[in-house]
């Protein structure tokens, strides 16, 4: 299927227990996020040194940390409160290459391995590897940006699937990741690719009840932590290319009590094209934020109409680096959602789905701006 997103994948997910289902909930606007004024302090030091711009520059969304002191710009700024994981695959793969003497191609993939990068928690209990990225986080005073990818019936069965065994067993993986996260200030996209499924057909509809119901729930859970942050996936404008065809579907999974929703994640498609639809959403959702993954969209999508163009495609390039400060009212914040240089199928030569490939990894970022 051409449209749907390529997803980052370590390992299927598979629990037991937990708690009765609980209706969705209706739909509100977000509500501003009270933000401590040590931690501004922090991100106007942050934004200096990493862009060598004034602090008069646009403020920053209400994901990370820094407080909003200001207007719009018409460009995003330098700058991010998010944590970046000293042992992430490109992080290792940049001591390898200058193990090897290869110090070119260890430079180059420092524009990935210094760049705050989503993690996706895996397996029967997602609780140890949150805990890890909340102590790097909160040591330095950043956010965690964390993706929940485990719901029932994942993916359709394709190069992505797997998920929890049932209903009962993702709310006990949800909660298990919500307590993990505690107080931590973190920022959790949840379940890519799970509303545009029900939308595109590709869920069958006898599942559509409970996966709207099972997505409710893990917003409320979540957002019952204190200082975090979600995002509904919303895919892209390539697969669900009518915006109206996701309002409904979104409400009823609980858009309402999330702080937004996400889109592009995984994909290729431009930020002008991604703001776009994003915008005209936000409107028909009461004027909701947005999210924009542009982890590996600064080369645009595969031209030609190709088959699979959402799976390798060749000749891409890493997009904007994470930023809270996206000049624009609408959009929270550009975020590195997909792990540049995780496969995304076995497709174009690629290994399997979530599997560090690093010659892709070095075309990413060969191919951006130094």
């Amino acid at each position: 299927m051409s449209r749907r997103t390529a997803l980052s994948l370590r390992s299927a997910a598979r629990l037991r227990t937990a708690p009765s289902p609980r209706a969705a909930v209706p739909l509100r606007s977000p509500a501003p996020v009270p933000r401590r004024a040590a931690v501004a302090a922090l991100a106007a030091v942050l934004l200096l040194a990493g862009s060598g711009c004034s602090s008069d520059g646009p403020a920053p969304s209400p994901v990370g940390p820094p407080a909003a002191t200001g207007g719009e710009a018409p460009a995003p700024t330098g700058g991010s409160p998010f944590w970046v994981d000293p042992e992430s695959d490109a992080a290792k793969q940049v001591r390898r290459y200058e193990a090897e003497g290869r110090a070119d191609d260890a430079r180059v993939l420092k524009r990935i391995a210094e760049q705050p990068v989503a993690e996706w928690p895996a397996g029967d209990d997602p609780a140890p590897e949150i805990r890890r990225a909340v102590r790097g986080a909160t040591a330095e005073d950043r956010t965690a940006v964390f993706v929940a990818y485990n719901i029932p019936h994942r993916d359709c069965g394709m190069y992505s699937a797997g998920g929890a065994h049932d209903g009962q067993a993702y709310r006990a993986w949800v909660d298990s990741f919500a307590s993990a996260i505690g107080d931590a200030s973190a920022v959790v996209v949840l379940e890519p690719d799970a509303v545009p499924h029900m939308v595109d057909g590709c869920t069958p509809a006898e599942y559509h009840e409970e996966r709207s119901a099972l997505l409710a729930e893990a917003i409320e859970r979540l957002k019952r932590q204190p200082r975090t942050r979600v995002y509904l996936d919303a895919g892209n404008p390539e697969w669900i290319d009518d915006p109206g065809k996701l309002v409904e579907p979104l409400r009823r999974a609980g858009v309402g009590r999330a702080d937004g929703f996400s889109l592009n994640v995984s994909n290729f498609q431009t930020n002008a094209t991604v703001r776009d639809f994003g915008a005209t959403l936000s409107g028909l959702l009461g004027g909701m934020h947005f999210t924009i993954d542009t982890s590996r969209n600064g080369a645009g999508p595969l031209p030609g109409n190709r088959a699979e163009a959402w799976c390798n495609p060749p000749g891409r390039s890493l997009g904007v680096p994470p930023t809270d400060r996206t000049g624009d009212a609408l959009v929270d914040a550009y975020l590195w959602i997909k792990r540049p240089g995780d496969s995304d199928g076995q497709c174009r030569g690629g290994p399997a789905a979530g599997t560090w490939w690093p010659e892709y990894a070095l075309g990413l970022a060969r191919r951006a701006d130094s």
